[in-house]
């Protein structure tokens, strides 16, 4: 069999995220599995009480060869797929068919959902803290109940599409050997940077934003806590893959154009003649910069800037691209 037999790992690289988490306790924030539900041969979905959300979640494993067959000891190297601002996990499934993935065979592959615009992160809450607390979720429930429960290994990849990137290489930045590599598609990796951008995304899918990382000018320092580019050394050993749209118009584009973004204007404004997706080209930017910065840092990063939109199916394609990356780091 391919897989190895290991003792499950609740400690090193989980408890490094201590000062990301503050004092919390990775044994008392574990999510309770509810229900189970097998979808096919090889999909099951649990849903989970969350503690760190407030309420009811959804996690889907696509299995490997042999998993139903396993014993308590037995570990699959895991790849854990961060879904995007509309928190829906069978994205993965529908849109990217993860499941049709040879390569991915042998490999436990999570996907968690997420709350609308939940951005993967603890929120601010307007300084109250609390509920929905993201990046705890994934943190201290789901990664800690994967592997004491359903065969979930230490040898750990992930990737992300949009606020699934920026979850995905926020993690891997703040919490040294989590991940043994991450990608990112058409992400916003350095939100700091257009934080209106975001703020108006939030309150056009009916969110307050200001509750997620609280004002730009008056919370900077919790816009700058969260910002990927601003954790860049945390990345400087992590192969990291990198994807983005240009906001062009692509030979992926739909037929609908990217809606338009009330508060957005300034960045509409500031677009190169021909961008129909500012929101892409904007995430393009973020890209470029991180890049940048990783390749000054002597990281090893990878980065394809493409014609092409925030609506498209471009991340089925970059996947693709990544899994190499991604399936060495779990072979390791």
């Amino acid at each position: 069999m391919s897989h190895t037999r290991r003792t499950v790992l609740t400690t090193g690289a989980l408890l490094g995220a201590g000062s990301l988490l503050g004092a919390a306790d990775p044994g008392r924030a574990t999510g309770k599995v509810l229900a189970e539900r097998r979808l096919d041969d090889r999909l099951v979905e649990l849903t989970v009480d969350s503690r760190a959300l407030g309420g009811r979640s959804t996690v889907a494993l696509l299995t490997p060869r042999g998993w139903e067959r396993r014993s308590p000891g037995d570990r699959w190297p895991t790849l854990y797929l961060f879904a995007g601002g509309d928190g829906d996990h069978t994205t993965w499934t529908s849109l990217f068919a993860v499941q049709d993935l040879r390569e991915l065979r042998d490999v436990l592959v999570v996907m968690p959902g997420m709350p609308l615009f939940g951005f993967w992160t603890d929120w601010w809450n307007h300084g109250e803290g609390g509920s929905p607390q993201v990046r705890t979720y994934f943190l201290r429930e789901v990664v800690p109940l994967v592997e004491r429960e359903y065969g979930a290994g230490p040898n750990r990849a992930a990737a992300g599409e949009s606020q699934g990137g920026f979850g995905a290489l926020g993690l891997a930045a703040r919490v040294t050997g989590l991940f043994g590599a991450v990608a990112a598609f058409g992400a916003p990796v350095h939100p700091v940077r257009h934080p209106e951008m975001w703020l108006s995304g939030a309150k056009f899918v009916g969110v307050d934003g200001y509750a997620i990382f609280g004002d730009p000018w008056k919370q900077w320092k919790t816009w700058l806590d969260w910002d990927p580019y601003h954790h860049a050394r945390g990345l400087r050993h992590t192969p990291v893959y990198l994807a983005s749209g240009d906001g062009m118009p692509g030979p992926l584009d739909g037929d609908e154009p990217d809606p338009h973004i009330p508060g957005t204007e300034k960045w509409v404004a500031l677009a190169d003649d021909g961008v129909v997706s500012v929101t892409e080209a904007v995430c393009g930017e973020e890209t470029r910069m991180l890049s940048g910065r990783l390749a000054s840092l002597g990281a090893p990063v990878t980065t394809h800037i493409y014609p092409g939109g925030h609506t498209g199916t471009y991340g089925h394609r970059e996947l693709r691209h990544a899994l190499p990356m991604l399936t060495a780091a779990l072979r390791r």
